[in-house]
């Protein structure tokens, strides 16, 4: 066990990655000598070579559609989209090319592609640096979406993704990278995708979050423990597809759910996770299935974003307001 922080595990799990399969390729913009822009890849171009780690040119739909054919050709292309808000220049790829090439081709080809960015506010980056786009992500039928919360689940997350010979876009909170430790187990180990995880257990409200939302409601947890509010946490873990049958079990033990997300209303994956919600057990519920998120307002710059994005005070506020209801 070693205690590394979310980014230095991610670092980890590429590393176990490309030391398994002979096949494995990381590239994206400025990855190679220097090692990304958050430095998660720093070292693998020494360690593995200029031909298995390397820098591409600052185009995004290049990096994504060069992924579609080293995959049909049987490598194993894990590329670094510098910041998340950048994938709008890749979206052909993102939607007609990798998600649909087992179909395509009959099952006979794969495309075990894992898309690596980061994304989320708090950091105070320039516009379209802290954008969340899970929510568009998760609409694309075929890709798999992960974001982790924790270091332990960050690396073994990534190998399962890296593992699984689909599609997946592993997307890593700015604010997470080096603001939360784990302890992380040494070596290859890898986490179920598709499955959620109960973070904190409790009896009187169900939390539903992803990403940096899973440490701000812990913190409201603990402050509405206080007050005799037992609230438990679900972290989703995959927000395409979701766990339900996870999220089932915890609200016939407690009755109400709050969704928590950083995007903004319209955005995010709250919605769909709502829907399903009240289309699956609303004979379970005893008030109103409620959210957390940000304003549906264009993400504001570095001096304003503190005062846009949701907090731990929001969390607690919309928790007091449904266990009243």
């Amino acid at each position: 066990m070693s205690v590394l922080t979310l980014a230095q595990a991610v670092t980890e799990g590429l590393r176990e990655a490309m030391k398994k399969h002979d096949n494995a390729l990381i590239f994206g913009e400025d990855v190679g000598k220097n090692g990304g822009v958050f430095r998660i890849t720093t070292g693998l171009q020494d360690e593995f070579g200029e031909k298995r780690v390397f820098d591409t040119p600052l185009a995004e739909s290049g990096i994504l559609h060069m992924s579609v054919g080293l995959a049909q050709e049987g490598f194993l292309p894990l590329p670094e989209i510098q910041f998340s808000g950048f994938i709008v220049e890749a979206m052909d790829a993102l939607i007609v090319q990798i998600p649909r090439q087992r179909y395509r081709t009959g099952g006979t080809r794969k495309a075990p592609i894992v898309i690596r960015a980061p994304y989320g506010g708090g950091v105070h980056t320039p516009e379209m640096h802290s954008d969340s786009l899970e929510g568009m992500l998760a609409q694309i039928p075929g890709l798999r979406v992960v974001i982790p919360s924790s270091a332990y689940d960050a690396k073994g997350l990534l190998l399962s993704a890296i593992e699984s010979e689909d599609p997946v876009f592993f997307l890593e909170h700015l604010r997470l990278y080096r603001t939360v430790k784990d302890e992380v187990p040494d070596g290859y180990y890898t986490v179920p995708l598709d499955k959620a995880n109960v973070v904190r257990e409790g009896k009187d409200i169900t939390l539903i979050g992803y990403g940096l939302m899973i440490p701000l409601a812990i913190k409201a947890a603990e402050q509405l423990e206080k007050e005799g509010i037992n609230t438990e946490i679900i972290d989703l873990r995959t927000v395409s597809p979701v766990d339900y049958e996870t999220i089932g079990k915890s609200i016939k033990k407690t009755h109400r759910v709050i969704v928590l997300q950083e995007a903004q209303r319209q955005a995010g994956t709250a919605g769909q996770v709502m829907s399903e919600i009240a289309e699956r057990y609303f004979m379970n519920l005893d008030a109103p299935v409620s959210r957390v998120t940000a304003p549906d307002s264009t993400f504001p710059f570095g001096l304003a974003e503190e005062a846009w994005l949701p907090s731990t005070e929001d969390i607690v506020a919309k928790v007091k307001e449904i266990v009243e209801f």
